[in-house]
């Protein structure tokens, strides 16, 4: 038979990597897939070279597979079983994972999937008969294993057809870290993201400025990346405003794709901010009045902002408080 290869579902962080160097040791050749859906953190390429480095440490190969555009149409707005807390559709999120996966097991030539789940961990997405929806709504089952928590399941197909030996692999279950954190020592695994960094849709913050977004206009890929960075300003008429926090900020806004929004720069130091290109005179006029704010101007002085072809001039407010009852939080 030819050598045996999974493809994992791989975060970065520590369970995905424990589970993925588990079946290392057995000789078994693991493929990390890398799901891009977006929502992931603000700084993908930081995140790319890490997940690099980390899977060439255990000896993993890494994919990246970017499925931006089918999240939003297929998942995000209109999961089976819900959300969490905040934004987050955490059972539908990580069964669509799967279900591309097992899509690619032929492209990759590999036997079955492997996920770094933990039994009990996560209240929502962790539970046995959240696991089983998992299964149910990926169409794998039988072909997902779980080696972290393989023992306290059923055996599945790869333990079944010997390509996995069962007696190696865990029974982890519960919130303790304590088992993980023993075989991070003992492989050497260090510097692995922490559980609570991943998700933006699990933040309560992100998760209403997506609502109000989608009260607003429709949601598109290029949305995603707008809402991640900047405060986030609703003006009366409607439009939306984006106004940078920092200089580091001001380069990620200048650098972002998008087609909505028009980019507006103040003649002093300042922020830089998007505003929504249908935006009415009203809503330019104030948009200015709050970027101007938010930068070193004075209040008992104009100033002249271009936006796109139109001039406005206006002065700051005299407090940071009067702008702020547009922001969304």
């Amino acid at each position: 038979m030819s050598k045996i290869r999974a493809l994992a579902l791989f975060s970065g962080g520590l369970d995905s990597l424990l589970a993925m160097k588990l079946l290392i040791e057995q000789g078994i050749e693991v493929i990390g897939l890398h799901f891009d859906t977006g929502f992931g953190g603000k700084a993908e390429e930081e995140k790319q070279k890490y997940l690099q480095d980390i899977a060439k440490k255990i000896g993993a190969k890494l994919e990246i597979v970017n499925i931006r555009d089918q999240f939003i149409q297929e998942i995000l707005f209109d999961p089976k079983y819900g959300y969490g807390k905040n934004f987050n559709p955490c059972i539908d999120c990580h069964a669509n994972m799967i279900r591309i996966a097992k899509a690619l097991l032929p492209k990759y030539d590999a036997h079955f999937i492997i996920s770094g789940e933990v039994v009990g961990q996560r209240p929502m997405s962790q539970r046995f008969d959240a696991l089983k929806k998992v299964e149910n709504l990926s169409s794998a089952d039988g072909f997902i294993l779980r080696p972290l928590s393989a023992k306290l399941l059923p055996p599945t197909i790869p333990e079944q057809k010997g390509w996995v030996n069962r007696k190696k692999l865990l029974g982890i279950s519960g919130r303790s870290r304590e088992v993980q954190m023993e075989l991070a020592k003992k492989w050497g695994i260090e510097n692995y993201e922490s559980p609570s960094g991943g998700c933006l849709l699990t933040d309560e913050h992100f998760s209403k400025k997506i609502k109000d977004h989608i009260t607003y206009d429709t949601f598109d890929v290029e949305d995603i990346d707008v809402l991640k960075w900047g405060r986030h300003f609703r003006l009366p008429d409607g439009a939306k405003l984006v106004v940078s926090r920092n200089q580091e900020e001001n380069e990620k806004i200048k650098n972002i794709h998008q087609t909505k929004y028009i980019l507006f720069t103040l003649p002093l130091p300042g922020p830089v901010s998007l505003l929504h290109k249908n935006a009415s005179k009203k809503d330019k006029e104030l948009a200015v009045k709050i970027a101007l704010t938010y930068s070193k101007a004075r209040p008992e002085e104009s100033y002249e902002v271009v936006i796109g072809d139109k001039r406005v001039t206006a002065s700051p407010f005299p407090s940071k408080a009067e702008a702020q009852r547009y922001l969304i939080k």
